[in-house]
């Protein structure tokens, strides 16, 4: 879930982007998005919180990785399947209910892709007031995480080697997981956006541990490197360390 953004109208959390949308907005259209150094990213976008779901794969491979599994499973498994792709796991970068409504729906149909998460937002998972779900009135849980992660640790599924790094904050142990090429690859979750930062109002949130996973283990990351957010348009930490107004004016020597 995303604080206001700059270039957008938000209502009930969801991304409405004016005409002239800039055609980084236009990726997110569900439509498929331009291969980056050998890997294919596609996103489809679940309502009602316009919550990305990224699906990427080598070409010429059949496994595949699911990061965040939106609400809308049906239009992921669709595409699984007309893609012949097997999810060979299924990441959640938090716990929120718009970022692991679909896990169920995937464990169900790919039972041997370990699902995985933080260790820090693993009791989420059960627990529909912990994921924010009950309070909306459609108590959603997930079938509990096969692997927990923790700053530091790595992962190669698909041939798709990450790297994972603990930015809390939105919730207590969000993760974002690094993909180490040229240029560097981020799935952010609900992090950092173009133009904006997750919200830190949320029970276990933190304003200013956000702020500060941002400044130093985003903002570090070369000025090419792409955000894919878990709303909202890509963007890189070079255009956020320029524009965002919620950061940009901590950056030391500024």
């Amino acid at each position: 879930m995303v604080r206001q953004h700059v270039r957008a109208e938000v209502t009930c959390d969801c991304i409405i982007y004016r005409r002239g949308a800039t055609q980084a907005e236009k990726l997110h259209s569900g439509q498929r998005e331009p291969m980056t150094d050998t890997l294919q990213i596609h996103t489809l976008v679940s309502m009602p919180f316009a919550e990305n779901t990224y699906i990427v794969w080598r070409p010429g491979r059949s496994d595949a990785l699911v990061f965040d599994p939106g609400l809308e499973p049906d239009v992921i498994l669709q595409f699984l399947r007309e893609r012949a792709l097997q999810p060979a796991a299924i990441l959640n970068t938090h716990g929120h209910a718009d970022h692991i409504g679909g896990n169920e729906v995937l464990k169900e149909a790919y039972p041997d892709a370990p699902l995985i998460i933080g260790n820090g937002d693993s009791c989420m998972l059960t627990d529909a007031n912990a994921n924010l779900s009950a309070p909306f009135g459609l108590p959603i849980v997930s079938p509990p995480a096969d692997q927990l992660l923790h700053e530091g640790d790595t992962l190669d599924f698909a041939g798709i080697a990450l790297e994972v790094l603990e930015i809390p904050g939105h919730s207590p142990g969000h993760i974002v997981f690094v993909h180490r090429s040229a240029p560097v690859l981020v799935f952010g979750g609900d992090v950092l956006f173009r133009g904006s930062v997750g919200r830190s109002d949320f029970p276990g949130g933190s304003a200013e541990m956000l702020y500060q996973g941002i400044l130093a283990k985003l903002f570090t990351l070369p000025d090419d490197t792409v955000v894919y957010p878990g709303h909202g348009p890509v963007t890189t930490t070079g255009f956020e360390k320029r524009t965002n107004p919620y950061v940009s004016e901590r950056r030391p020597n500024r």
